[in-house]
């Protein structure tokens, strides 16, 4: 996948390719939908596949406190969509200038002008220019007038663990982890959520009771709330390798500020693995991909009662991986 970072490099990216815009934040379902339809069109063209996304999120460069959580930084969102067949992307730096752009000058500067696109793919909410002014209906009309087709994609809903049918957005991932609730939100996702980060030294307290922990860094992503979890780790001595690595360890998670030791402690992010002779890590970095929640967090009256917790937490956990492994395809070792 070849990577394009500056507005000067638009002139050479090859026209009447396939393109789609958006932020593509957590590389969803409903984003798949829209990759998968852009990519038939491509193929079906023997054209580029072309994706062109902005950093950071322009509510983050417009209203800063209001900023969303991320589900996937830039380096994990390109991992994604080229796994996706994505030929070229776009990445462009958000700025009050390109977002003070009219519609009709958005399209013109990023479509019309350079890239010259056969077909444009969005989703039925697409918004785009200046005070999101500009919608699907703008871009047909743009379309029909300058020569490119555009084709919309309707929403993805799913039914959540409650009974519930929602429309996935990324903003309603981001509840869902907010809430922890991760399993809805691997489905959501199409695979489990995922947090990526260095391995750091922790306050040794999990060895003293015998369960040894791995501690994240807290990473610039949205952090599932407060609770046990259970999922799949990998390590590597760089982030791209723990990223690819084909053996993934079934593990406990616990996110919380171990609040049976007092009340000072910060949010700690740790993984107990579920497999013996664990190494020393420290210093590599790790990924923890969310399969499902386990327990809330609360003070134990004793290092004695949390002990007999984990215990079984643990064994909870094992059940419920074994049962994710073939989904998964996971290897173990």
């Amino acid at each position: 996948m070849e990577i394009v970072q500056t507005i000067s490099e638009l002139q050479h990216v090859p026209k009447w390719g396939v393109q789609t815009i958006g932020n593509f934040d957590g590389v969803h379902i409903g984003h798949q939908e829209i990759l998968a339809a852009a990519g038939r069109a491509a193929e079906k063209n023997n054209a580029e596949l072309i994706v062109m996304v902005f950093e950071p999120h322009p509510v983050a460069v417009l209203h800063p406190e209001m900023a969303p959580g991320v589900l996937t930084p830039l380096d994990l969102k390109k991992h994604l969509l080229a796994a996706r067949g994505v030929d070229r992307l776009i990445v462009l730096k958000t700025s009050h200038e390109l977002l003070s752009l009219s519609p009709e000058d958005f399209a013109g500067r990023f479509l019309i002008d350079n890239i010259k696109p056969r077909m444009v793919v969005e989703g039925n909410d697409f918004n785009f220019g200046a005070g999101r002014a500009g919608n699907i209906d703008t871009l047909q009309k743009l379309g029909a007038e300058k020569g490119f087709e555009v084709t919309v994609i309707e929403p993805k809903k799913i039914k959540l663990s409650t009974g519930q049918t929602v429309r996935i957005s990324s903003t309603m991932i981001r509840y869902m982890l907010e809430g922890g609730h991760v399993a809805d939100a691997a489905v959501a996702l199409g695979r489990p959520y995922r947090l990526a980060g260095k391995i750091i030294s922790g306050r040794g307290v999990g060895r003293k009771l015998g369960f040894p922990t791995l501690n994240m860094e807290k990473p610039k992503q949205v952090i599932p709330s407060e609770g046990v979890y259970a999922g799949f780790v990998q390590v590597g001595e760089v982030l791209d390798d723990a990223r690819t690595s084909e053996v993934k360890i079934p593990a406990v998670y616990s996110i919380g500020q171990a609040r049976t030791y007092g009340s000072d402690f910060p949010l700690l992010i740790e993984a107990h693995l579920l497999v013996e002779n664990v190494g020393d890590f420290i210093g590599r970095y790790m990924v923890m991909d969310f399969v499902q929640r386990i327990r809330n967090q609360h003070k134990f009256k004793s290092p004695e009662d949390l002990s007999k917790q984990i215990t079984k937490d643990c064994g909870t956990a094992v059940n419920i991986l074994t049962k994710k492994r073939a989904e998964y395809r996971i290897r173990i070792e």
